[in-house]
């Protein structure tokens, strides 16, 4: 019989065990995230710094994820260059997942999506501030499993305004995936290399 569940409800051992995903802790499997980043102008530092301002100023209460997207991810996405060609975005997109024994149906709506008319670009997935990054790493994980380009690798993040990891996911043999290290918004210049990233990101997929 088959299966079909929410996207909120899966686990890393849910991915494992239906579609084998593998974690590869090998550095040079996400070199995306170290290599090559590009440096800053005074201006996009000055906007980044009342970013940081911003967010910690509304976080004396609690900051829902619709606010995680105004006030953090959609700067960022534009200082990266996302909203101008070839990129598009798209929000709360429906993604259905099928296991490779066809028995499990996963279904979800992911939060932002940057594309190209023939690719996806990167898989966004917004928390509000209370929740760990842990509970959206399995999601993220399984949009980017649902990547239609699967000659393609598959970026992702995921953020709940204060913290930022970035993924990589391969499908081709079997699927792989990889971590950045996790950044913060209360840790020195982290909100700097979040920036960098995603503008190495847009370089590459520019191209």
């Amino acid at each position: 019989m088959v299966e079909t569940i929410a996207v909120q409800k899966i686990n890393l051992d849910d991915l494992i065990s239906q579609f084998g995903l593998e974690r590869i802790d090998d550095l040079q499997f996400f070199p995306e995230w170290q290599d090559d980043l590009p440096e800053l102008t005074d201006s996009e530092r000055q906007a980044l710094d009342e970013v940081k301002g911003d967010y910690l100023h509304l976080s004396r209460y609690t900051i829902l994820e619709p606010i995680v997207k105004l006030v953090v991810l959609s700067p960022l996405l534009k200082l990266a260059g996302f909203y101008r060609p070839p990129f598009y975005l798209a929000a709360e997109k429906e993604v259905e997942i099928v296991s490779e024994d066809e028995e499990l149906i996963i279904k979800g709506r992911l939060d932002l999506l940057v594309f190209t008319p023939e690719f996806w670009i990167l898989v966004i997935e917004a928390k509000g501030a209370k929740y760990s990054l842990d509970a959206g790493i399995p999601q993220a994980l399984t949009y980017m499993l649902g990547h239609p380009n699967p000659n393609q690798p598959a970026l992702g993040l995921v953020t709940n305004g204060m913290d930022f990891i970035f993924l990589k996911l391969i499908k081709q043999d079997r699927p792989r995936y990889a971590e950045s290290y996790p950044f913060s918004l209360r840790r020195g210049d982290d909100i700097y290399t979040v920036l960098r990233i995603l503008k190495r990101f847009s370089q590459l997929l520019s191209q």
